[in-house]
């Protein structure tokens, strides 16, 4: 007889299986990105997405709001873009001698901000209390945002021209980061074959999906992942690598607990998803470049001689055992 939590499992496992499956309808290989998406998702986390531009970020986005039920609201970052252009803001309304709320597109479930670095620092802190808070304040108010509330952030390399590098706190607002490139030539060449065919334009397909998910499922998956069981190993492993990370000779800012929060609820989410009820220390492996990427600060002489984040870390797991 199957108990209520291998139940609530295999809901995961399947609901994440068709919703591959069906966003692979639209989108091009990156297979990670959207099981990073979902895995974000029912942890309860946001999303940093670094990438060239045509790599299919929005697209793929778009689809996985669509399946999942959500309300999408998507902000193209400008370095003219203001704070209020995202919040919202009080008007005057003649006809009825009061104040109202003009909500801005950050009322939603799902948030895309695309190349979020190419908005200024006074903008990009106006997100930081969305993300942390799940609310916003205007005028003095504060108003709940919805529930759930998921934001995706692309980001261009740090290198391009007009960008501006993500706030250190903005960027610890995130719990994953993923990072995506050109495809490959076999991918490549599939895309041309779609658009041959005429199966290339993502609105045909959105206006077809109907939603596997809906937030109430999406919420209740998110309570099911919690109840995945983590031993006492896990936790000291995960406590380790955080821990390197402070300690490493190329590191001058080291993860902040919310690394080891993210690491938790991400092997939780992680572990369901391949239709387990517990974590294994390969959960937590997997997600050490996604959770501590956008975290960790290199030092001056590292980054000049060409040392890599993803580098870094990697050296770090070779080196940090399960005790």
């Amino acid at each position: 007889m199957i108990d209520d939590q291998s139940r609530d499992i295999k809901e995961i496992t399947d609901a994440y299986e068709e919703i591959r499956m069906t966003a692979q309808q639209v989108v091009v290989g990156n297979l990670h990105l959207i099981e990073g998406i979902f895995i974000t998702m029912i942890s309860g986390g946001h999303l940093l997405i670094e990438g060239v531009p045509g790599t299919a970020k929005t697209t793929a986005c778009k689809i996985v709001a669509r399946l999942i039920g959500y309300d999408f609201k998507r902000v193209q970052g400008a370095v003219d873009l203001q704070p209020a252009d995202i919040i919202g803001v009080r008007i005057y309304d003649r006809n009825r001698s009061e104040f109202i709320l003009q909500r801005g597109p950050i009322f939603t479930n799902f948030l895309m901000i695309d190349e979020m670095n190419r908005l200024t620092p006074k903008t990009q802190s106006a997100l930081l209390e969305a993300m942390s808070e799940r609310q916003t304040t205007i005028d003095g108010t504060t108003h709940p945002l919805p529930d759930p509330y998921f934001v995706i952030a692309t980001q261009n390399p740090q290198e391009a021209e007009g960008t501006f590098p993500l706030l250190e706190a903005q960027c610890d607002r995130f719990m994953f980061s993923t990072t995506l490139d050109h495809l490959d030539a076999e991918n490549e060449l599939e895309v041309l074959r779609r658009e041959r065919a005429g199966e290339l334009d993502a609105w045909i397909y959105r206006d077809r999906l109907i939603p596997i998910l809906s937030p109430e499922r999406v919420g209740a998956m998110a309570a099911a992942a919690r109840r995945v069981r983590v031993d006492e190993t896990v936790m000291t492993y995960i406590r380790d690598l955080v821990l390197a990370t402070r300690k490493h000779g190329d590191i001058r800012l080291g993860a902040s607990s919310r690394a080891s929060i993210a690491f938790l609820r991400g092997s939780r989410a992680r572990a369901a998803l391949n239709g387990r009820a517990y974590v294994i220390p390969d959960d937590v492996r997997a997600l050490a470049v996604p959770v501590l990427r956008h975290r960790i600060l290199l030092t001056r002489e590292a980054a000049i001689t060409g040392v890599t984040p993803e580098a870094v870390i990697d050296e770090i797991v070779e080196s940090v055992g399960v005790s």
